[in-house]
């Protein structure tokens, strides 16, 4: 399958999935959406509900789902690319594609911070972090869409600098803290002008992670006031429980938990977010590629993590990996819903698991088998290499 986002043939193109047996919506208000088809247009989604009730003719491409569940694509909201599918971190080529076959539709850099050499000068930084949002605009790999160019503030950057980033495109600033600027009033400054160009923000939280990186406390966290409060349960070395239960009653912003943090800490940031009645706060992601490795199935194991070790009901845990981020960072994916992109994860109970159903299955602990992924309304792959086999497997019939 080719790496770019294919044009797709002269003409609209319509996508019908059919017979699928669960519909997860993204959405916390209502996660479960009564029917048993979806169906797109030229990448978004124009209908969903019962096939009898909707128009299912002329489609160019038609998916069995022989009863599986459908989900929106999931979103990692920290990973930290460099070029195209390839990573430094491990020197690791097609992690991106790897990803995809976990059900990962979406990416969302917190910095191209592996890139060898990174410039720290204020010129070199700005033009980094175009250049980088200009390569993912224009190659997606294996289809998949990685939101990049996120430079890391240094100290001395003014208002202008924020200005002419946002003019270039570039819509969202990297992790706070893996710069020069550690000290809450600077960044605070500095985040409240990306702010003022429409620039989302994130922070690292917790013990220093790369080298140059360092301790990023409460007190920063709060003084900061990014968008996003960036691994809550550290990457990898998450804040004392008191500091982590501050940062969740203490302000609104998002609370991000990773695969490559804290579980405990995890735990205790989740259950206190639910305490509050305040889980659209929760976004997750990997913060891969990292010292540990890439993670093809991480947000799927969280997801299964969060859900198996809490009170979180499944379809609630997998709205905190789509459409929680998707509203988060003001993306059209994430969600089923009229008119958002047509970016889908058909999956199953894996074979031979405890649990009767798939939600069943993973609030016992268990991967859910992946047999398709839809980005924008083109299939873009079959049965993933990396979850274990699913029990129902969709198919593309037509």
């Amino acid at each position: 399958m080719s790496h770019d986002a294919p044009t797709g043939p002269a003409g609209p193109t319509k996508l019908v999935i059919e017979n699928i047996g669960l519909i997860l919506s993204g959405d916390l208000g209502n996660p479960i959406l009564d029917g048993d088809t979806v169906v797109a247009i030229d990448g978004k989604i124009v209908a969903f509900g019962h096939g009898g009730d909707i128009d299912l003719e002329g489609a160019t491409t038609r998916v069995d789902a022989r009863g599986s569940t459908l989900t929106p694509g999931l979103i990692d909201s920290h990973v930290h690319p460099v070029a195209g599918d390839w990573t430094p971190r491990q020197n690791q080529l097609g992690w991106i594609d790897s990803c995809l076959h976990g059900g990962v539709t979406t990416m969302i850099s917190a910095g191209e911070v592996h890139t060898p050499g990174r410039p720290t000068d204020i010129i070199g930084l700005k033009a980094l972090a175009i250049s980088a949002q200009r390569q993912f605009s224009a190659f997606r790999p294996s289809g998949v869409k990685v939101h990049a160019g996120a430079p890391v503030i240094e100290k001395g950057m003014v208002e202008e600098d924020f200005a002419e980033l946002a003019r270039a495109g570039v819509t969202m600033l990297g992790e706070v803290g893996l710069g020069s600027v550690k000290d809450g009033e600077t960044a605070r400054q500095m985040v409240a002008w990306a702010r003022k160009y429409g620039m989302k923000s994130i922070i690292h939280t917790g013990g220093p992670s790369i080298p140059g990186s360092g301790l990023i406390d409460k007190d920063i966290v709060l003084a900061a006031d990014t968008d996003v409060i960036g691994h809550i349960n550290g990457g990898h070395t998450a804040l004392p429980d008191d500091q982590i239960v501050c940062l969740c009653e203490s302000c609104g912003r998002g609370l991000e938990i990773v695969h490559n943090g804290n579980l405990r800490a995890a735990l205790l940031a989740l259950n206190t977010a639910r305490e509050l009645g305040q889980l659209e706060r929760i976004v997750l992601g990997t913060d891969a590629p990292a010292g540990s490795g890439v993670q093809p199935l991480g947000i799927l194991r969280t997801i299964s993590m969060l859900a198996s070790l809490t009170d979180i009901a499944p379809e609630i845990a997998f709205c905190f990996a789509t459409g929680n981020t998707a509203r988060m960072r003001d993306l059209d994916c994430g969600l089923i819903e009229i008119g958002r992109s047509a970016d889908f994860v058909l999956m199953d109970k894996p074979q031979h698991s405890a649990g009767a159903t798939m939600l069943e299955a993973v609030k016992l602990g268990d991967l859910p088998g992946i047999s398709m992924t839809v980005i924008d309304g083109v299939v873009r792959t079959g049965r993933s290499r990396n979850t274990p086999p699913a029990n129902t497997m969709a198919e593309v019939v037509g």
